[in-house]
Formats: structure tokens, sequence, C-alpha cells
């Protein structure tokens, strides 16, 4: 498991680049083809590398007892995850073997899955339990008609889900502790907007848009293009600092409190990312629909240490209200708009600096990884 920064180094650094009016740069310039973002076979070549590789799928914490569920599409297919009786979290087509009809919608907490046509039903393990009226199927062996599993794992507070023979590790080889194991969901809520999952995904990846986009919102509170960055392979680490961070200049070390002084976002390849605010946690998987359609799977956390009380999360809740409510309301109009421009052929490639680092990291990744799909 790798380190992040530091508290006082993030610090440190952010006064540095206070003090020289400067940033953290990349060292290359990105084209990227305006295609991608709208052609149906790169949308389904990404879909193909998405089933290839371990794709975070939520929180551990979404999963919190035995028998909790959660049932969605995922990279274009259903799929049902659940932690069983062991504790253990496993992932399944959310299929049942007799007919095909999903088990479950949404999620909850279950003893078992009974599906809605016939009633055949499976253990929180996926084995088939009870066929009603199974003298009609006498060769049917319920040992060989559990549901059809894929590969879960947990780690650093994140449940990751393999559908076929991976590729690559994806995100795995290089992650921190995300959720540390005392957070809890407090809320989680889905939409759809009308845009590519990767054009949404490129507003939290850069802080060079905020004076000009949050210039209301998040600007007021924090700095004009500064930003520390640090890249693990497919992975990255961008903290938006707050102007309150300079107030510690004048206070010992050992007197300084980091808390609620900049904003923390861990991008985790392809399409998640965590963001730690100053008092609540998001954790956003941008899952793609269509070319032109992205639905949104949010959970809001609270954050590491936080004892949960109701006075703790009707804080938390205030600040989750204020994110969704401004910030994001802001980078996903911006995404739609780029998406409703795609077709104008006013640009052939969309051209990223050395202020979007993170950004060029993530699209050569992925087109390195489409390459290894095909």
């Amino acid at each position: 498991m790798i380190e992040i920064p530091k508290p006082e180094e993030i610090y440190a650094r952010v006064i540095g680049h206070v003090d020289n009016k400067t940033t953290d740069v990349g060292g290359e310039i990105w084209r990227e083809p305006v295609k991608n973002y709208f052609s149906q076979t790169r949308f389904e070549a990404e879909l193909q590398m998405m089933r290839s590789i371990p794709l975070p799928f939520c929180p551990s914490a979404a999963l919190p007892e035995a028998g909790s569920y959660i049932a969605r599409v995922a990279a274009g297919t259903p799929l049902l995850v659940v932690r069983g009786d062991d504790g253990v979290v496993r992932a399944f087509r959310n299929s049942c073997r007799h007919r095909g009809m999903a088990l479950k919608d949404g999620s909850g907490c279950a003893r078992t899955f009974v599906c809605p046509y016939h009633a055949w039903t499976y253990g929180l393990d996926g084995k088939l339990k009870h066929i009603p009226g199974a003298e009609g199927f006498p060769s049917v062996d319920k040992s060989d008609h559990g549901l059809a599993e894929v590969t879960a794992v947990e780690r650093a507070g994140v449940v990751f889900v393999t559908q076929q023979e991976p590729i690559s590790a994806g995100a795995l080889d290089c992650l921190p502790e995300i959720i540390k194991p005392e957070q809890r969901v407090f809320n989680s809520l889905e939409f759809v907007d009308d845009a590519n999952w990767k054009l949404i995904g490129e507003t939290s990846m850069e802080g060079y848009h905020i004076r000009a986009l949050h210039n209301k919102s998040f600007y007021p509170y924090g700095y004009d293009n500064l930003n520390i960055i640090e890249l693990y392979n497919r992975n990255a680490l961008i903290v938006f600092p707050f102007n309150r961070i300079e107030r510690l200049r004048d206070k010992l070390p050992e007197e300084r409190n980091y808390e609620g002084r900049y904003t923390q976002v861990f991008q985790i390849f392809p399409h998640a990312h965590t963001s730690v605010l100053s008092n609540h946690t998001l954790f956003i998987i941008l899952e793609p629909l269509t070319p032109s359609s992205t639905r949104w799977v949010v959970y809001q956390l609270t954050n590491e240490g936080e004892e949960v009380t109701p006075e703790n999360l009707e804080i938390a809740r205030r600040d989750a209200d204020f994110v969704q409510d401004t910030g994001l309301l802001e980078d996903r109009a911006a995404a739609k708009s780029i998406q409703q421009g795609l077709a104008s052929g006013a640009n052939e490639y969309f051209t990223f600096g050395q202020f979007e680092q993170v950004i060029c990291n993530f699209h050569r990744n992925l087109n390195q990884l489409i390459s290894s799909a095909e």
C-alpha cells in the first residue's frame, strides 16, 4: 500500500507555491481526439477494457453487514454484490439461472435472493437453495445452477469487481487506504447526466478551471490554479488548498491543525474518485451508459476519525448539500455543454496542458489498456 504526502508536507508545498506564484505542473501535452467522446466504437472498447480490470464498484462501508447488497449495472453488466455471513464480499451476474430475470435492484439487506419470476432462491454465497416444484426439473442439479460469480476483492476500503480475465491490475497496484474502517455511509444517490463519462471525470482532475467556473462557489475560499499533484501509476492525488491554510504561518509546527485547510481528491482509475472535504467524504463512480450519458453513483461518508453523532451527521449533511448544489452543479453543466458541442466540428482534438497532468496521465493509461484489451 502506498503512502500519500503527510499534512505537514502538503502545507509546506502549498505555502511554497503561494509565495512563488507557482503550482505543480506536468511534463507533457496531450491531444485527445474529440471523436473519442462520442464514438460508439470507442465507447464499446472502453466498456470491454473496464470489464477486464478490477473496477471500483462501491466503498466497503456501503456493505456494512452480512446480507448487505448492491445491485446495479457496471460497465454495461448487471451485477449483484453482497457481503456474506463469513464477512467476504462476493459479486455475481444479476441474472437468475432459470430464466435470467434480475434478482434484485438497488440496495438493501437480505438473507436470500428470491427471483421475482418463479421464486428460485439463492443464498448469500450464490448457491441455489430452492426450486419451487422441483419435481418438474428432475435433471437439474442445484449445485450446477448457482449464480454466475465474478471476481470481487476489497482493497483500501473499496470493493473492486473484475468481470472477465484481467488484462492488468487496474488501480490495485498503487492505492493508499482510501476509506478508513470507521467511516460510515450516511447517504447515497444516483442521477444521470447527458455527457460522456470522461468529460465529467475530467472536471475533478485539475484546478486550472477553479477561478473561471467556480468563481462564486469554490474560488472565494481557494486559489487560482494552485494544486499539489502526485501520480501513482494510473491513479492520482490532487490537493485543492483553501486560502485559510495561510493562517497557520504564524503557528509552531506542533500547533498547526491541518483539518479543513484543503480538499484531497484521489482519482481511482478509471472512473471513480474520492474527495475528502471539510466535514464529509465523497465517493463518486461515473458509470458509462452510452457515449453521451453517464450515471453518477455517489456515496456520502463521514470523515476519518469523526465520531458518528446526530450533531456531526447534520454538519456533514450540510457540507454535502453545499458541494452537491454548487460546485458539482457547475462541473456537471460544463460537461454537458461540452457534450452538446462535440459534433459541431470546432475541434478535432482537445489539448490538455501541463496544468492538466492528471488528465494527460488518465488518457495515456486509458489508451494503453484499451489497446491491450483489443
